[in-house]
């Protein structure tokens, strides 16, 4: 059949023809009772919040939850893709003079990279039309939201950034950022400390007042009003945390956007202008950001902001840390996606651990191993930059636990962190189990999830509901025509699928053997 083709292939695009053939032979209600009862029934709860009910509760009588995320998305062909990429992550500035601006490669847009769906098998890509597209988006999350709090006490919601914004501001501003990261670490080699862990870099104050007025960076009085604030610079020293809460002027948006070029010593924009519709887009992202953490709030429902492409990222995960910041106090509000197929994962955790950790808020963080490597490898080989990913599944495997035991190791120390353990690798659940029996974690405190997706790994996810962990499923939905695309891809993790779908009927024939002989053909779940 159609599907059954579809899961052979690794190539994703053909399936949305196949399945648009099958429509016009079947017809649109027997297609959809067709995808009803295989590929949507499997992979996908329902059309829409009212429908996916159901679901969601025979899901918890075998306590697991649902983490809810509307997978509609745009049917587009790459060369449609390609072009609204380059309309909205080039600026006004670089249209009217390419190359004018110092950016680096990595950050720039680049159309044989524009169909941001090449090679990525389980994430939903969104790309920008407008801003009206955007309001339309951030309301789908607030239904969403709504939806998940009307669902249970203690739902998930997931949302992503792209789908809010203009991408050039994340392009951007994840440049911005990691340039003074990297000035920072050219700062800590003038002081000898370059070998250091990321947080044992504490800068002596004085050296660095020096070494940005030799550079030029600002004039004296300039750079002693960087270094007065509340606590900045009272110990006599600058860690990467305290270098970070430099840029943080959030009242001109474009403000944020200035970089230190090392070779002339100044401070100097990104670009060399900006328009008035351009900062006003940049604010409507943030302040798009601000509503969805304000009815997950509301509505008692957690919001996780997925993770995306290397070059993306480190915008998302700086707003995502300023939502945890102001909503994160009294409870765990906002999770940030931590992609642990990067080489830089146990940084990034171990930084934002100890930013909660000085200024008192709960951490919350989901751990996945990433869904973009064959994308970001191809980009970076083909563009010329550093490959960000692991070099092996196993490097990256270790990288997991690495990143997982030290959050572990922080909800032993405080109850202040939570994480979601996003995999459907077994041994990373036994891992987690063997760690928090270690640490005296009970399931009961919930400060350390489960999450799988919904029609895989029920053999994990069923039996740890049963013995009272919580876990979660994440629960696409939509119409059945406009989750063809997102159902297409999940079409191509048919090589780990198929060899856990093996595995899944050996257990299910197992435990109906089991049940036969016991004389117990229905299971009553405990829960």
């Amino acid at each position: 059949s159609t599907f059954r083709w579809c899961m052979r292939t690794r190539t994703m695009w053909p399936c949305v023809p196949l399945m648009d053939l099958s429509k016009k032979l079947l017809g649109q209600w027997m297609f959809e009772k067709l995808m009803k009862m295989t590929f949507y029934g499997q992979f996908v709860a329902g059309e829409d919040h009212n429908s996916i009910k159901p679901l969601i509760q025979k899901n918890q009588a075998f306590g697991v939850g649902a983490v809810l995320d509307y997978s509609v998305e745009e049917d587009l062909t790459q060369e449609e893709a390609e072009k609204k990429e380059m309309d909205s992550c080039v600026s006004e500035a670089e249209k009217e003079s390419p190359g004018a601006d110092h950016r680096e490669k990595k950050y720039k847009a680049h159309r044989q990279f524009g169909d941001r769906r090449g090679g990525v098998i389980s994430a939903r890509t969104y790309f920008y039309a407008d801003e009206a597209k955007c309001d339309n988006q951030m309301e789908t999350f607030i239904n969403c939201i709504k939806a998940s709090g009307g669902a249970s006490s203690d739902g998930f919601s997931a949302i992503k950034m792209t789908a809010l914004g203009r991408p050039q501001f994340l392009l951007q501003f994840s440049e911005v950022l990691v340039k003074w990261r990297q000035f920072f670490n050219f700062l800590a080699a003038q002081q000898g400390k370059s070998q250091m862990m990321v947080l044992e870099q504490k800068l002596e104050l004085e050296q660095l007042k020096e070494s940005l007025t030799k550079l030029g960076v600002g004039d004296k009085d300039d750079i002693e009003n960087w270094f007065t604030g509340e606590k900045l610079g009272l110990s006599g020293t600058i860690d990467l945390l305290d270098w970070n809460s430099l840029i943080n002027d959030t009242t001109k948006i474009s403000n944020l956007l200035m970089v230190p070029n090392l070779e002339t010593g100044h401070l100097e924009p990104l670009l060399n202008k900006f328009t008035a519709e351009e900062e006003s887009q940049m604010k409507r992202m943030l302040q798009r950001v601000d509503v969805l953490a304000k009815h997950a709030l509301e509505n008692g429902v957690r919001l996780m902001v997925d993770a995306e492409q290397t070059y993306f990222q480190p915008a998302i995960s700086r707003l995502t840390l300023e939502m945890q910041r102001k909503f994160n106090k009294e409870k765990p509000i906002i999770f940030n996606t931590y992609q642990c197929y990067l080489k830089e994962a146990y940084d990034n955790v171990t930084v934002d651990v100890e930013l909660s950790r000085r200024e008192g808020w709960y951490f919350g963080a989901k751990l996945v191993r990433g869904a973009y490597m064959y994308q970001e490898r191809a980009r970076a080989k083909e563009i010329g930059y550093e490959d960000p990913i692991n070099p092996d599944y196993e490097a990256t495997n270790r990288m997991y636990h690495k990143c997982l035991e030290y959050v572990l190791e922080e909800i032993e120390h405080s109850r202040k962190a939570n994480v979601m353990v996003a995999s459907h690798n077994e041994d990373t659940v036994k891992f987690t189990l063997e760690k928090m029996n270690e640490m005296g974690l009970s399931p009961t405190e919930n400060k350390v999830y489960f999450g799988q997706l919904l029609g895989m790994c029920d053999q994990i996810s069923f039996p740890l509901g049963q013995a009272g962990f919580p876990v979660y499923k994440y629960v696409p939905y939509g119409p059945v025509n406009e989750v063809i695309p997102y159902l297409s891809r999940r079409a191509q993790e048919n090589r780990g699928f198929m060899k856990g779908s093996q595995r899944e009927r050996s257990l299910l024939w197992k435990e109906l053997k089991r049940r036969v002989l016991g004389g117990q053909i229905f299971y009553k779940p405990v829960y």
